[in-house]
């Protein structure tokens, strides 16, 4: 994308995170990656009067795998404490889970993280209807006790929901403290920590993530109190398992948070391994309808599991209740207050 382009998509979505005259943002990218971002929020944000400022850390070192809430800044104190004065961070690349990033958000900076391809990010815009279809959500959610999630796949699972918040995630964050993700559009929470039960069925197209794979033949997880005590299947399954005994770390197998997507503009036909856009899959965690389990970390919502081993597994065709109520029956969503057609 050309650099104007590319700045304009930029503008829209600064003005959708409510930056004004004289507010201070930061650009935070790494090494030599996502510069392109840098320019285009810079010239953006400076268009709105506001103070704009480029934080660019050295190059990481190599690493195996995906290693979530691993930072260039845990070794560079000075720079958190820039970033926690400034009004607004635009993450480009992925503080998500880290030490860092909520010890800036403690400080009532709001965060957004950009990593996508630009084309990705150009064609899921943030907008007003999808944000407030999601906070509608997010209150069902957060008043729920129990979410149970069925699939005529054999999925049978039960998440008791009394410890950890929502989160609602639309594109854009214009709070004090709040981070979001372009391009997104979901809802999730945590359940308990020993009350999630059951057996969930990775089905065939359903997507695993960091893996950026489709599954060809079904995976079989059974839980118990919160935590993983079986894998079972095919390829996909000895590729799920293998990657997370590579972490050695137990904590790797407990469950995270649990939510669905809600985003009409992301497609799960568009994510075709080998010719998808790139990125870190925020289409296929967003698409309308899908329901999506994670495992690894919580302490996104507050808890203390701190892992690096972490999967999101969205899943089509799946049913979801809250304290009996159907919210999504068959992959689509069946509440009217929070159904969308694509723009």
């Amino acid at each position: 994308m050309d650099h104007a382009s590319f700045t304009e998509i930029c503008l829209h979505q600064l003005k959708m995170s409510g930056v004004r005259e004289g507010e201070k943002l930061i650009v935070l990218t790494q090494g030599g990656d996502r510069l392109d971002y840098a320019d285009a929020f810079m010239a953006a944000g400076q268009r709105l009067g506001a103070n704009m400022y480029h934080m660019r850390l050295p190059a990481p070192l190599p690493k195996d795998g995906w290693n979530v809430g691993v930072t260039g800044l845990a070794a560079l104190p000075e720079a958190v404490q820039a970033l926690k004065r400034c009004d607004m961070l635009i993450d480009c690349i992925f503080l998500l889970f880290s030490p860092e990033q909520m010890a800036i958000q403690a400080a009532g900076t709001r965060v957004l993280t950009a990593v996508e391809p630009p084309a990705l990010l150009a064609r899921m815009l943030p907008y007003p209807e999808l944000r407030e279809k999601v906070e509608i959500a997010a209150a069902m959610l957060d008043k729920a006790r129990v979410m149970h999630i069925t699939s005529p796949h054999g999925t049978d699972v039960t998440y008791k929901l009394d410890t950890y918040p929502t989160i609602a995630e639309y594109a854009c964050t214009d709070t004090p403290g709040r981070w979001d993700h372009w391009p997104s559009g979901f809802v999730f929470t945590g359940g308990d920590d020993d009350g999630v039960d059951g057996t969930i069925v990775v089905a065939p197209g359903d997507i695993l993530l960091p893996q950026n794979l489709m599954v060809r033949e079904p995976i079989t997880y059974t839980i118990e109190r919160g935590w993983i005590t079986d894998i079972r299947g095919g390829l996909e399954a000895q590729i799920v398992k293998s990657y997370m005994a590579s972490f050695d770390d137990k904590r790797g197998y407990g469950m995270s948070h649990v939510g669905w997507g809600m985003n009409p503009n992301a497609k799960w036909h568009n994510f075709v391994p080998g010719l998808f856009e790139g990125g870190m899959g925020m289409e296929p965690r967003s698409f309308y309808g899908n329901v999506m389990f994670s495992t690894g970390p919580n302490n996104e919502l507050g808890g203390t599991n701190d892992t690096a081993c972490h999967l999101d597994i969205p899943m089509r065709g799946n049913s979801l209740f809250l304290d009996g109520e159907p919210i999504v029956i068959d992959g689509d969503l069946v509440v009217k207050d929070i159904q969308m057609a694509r723009r």
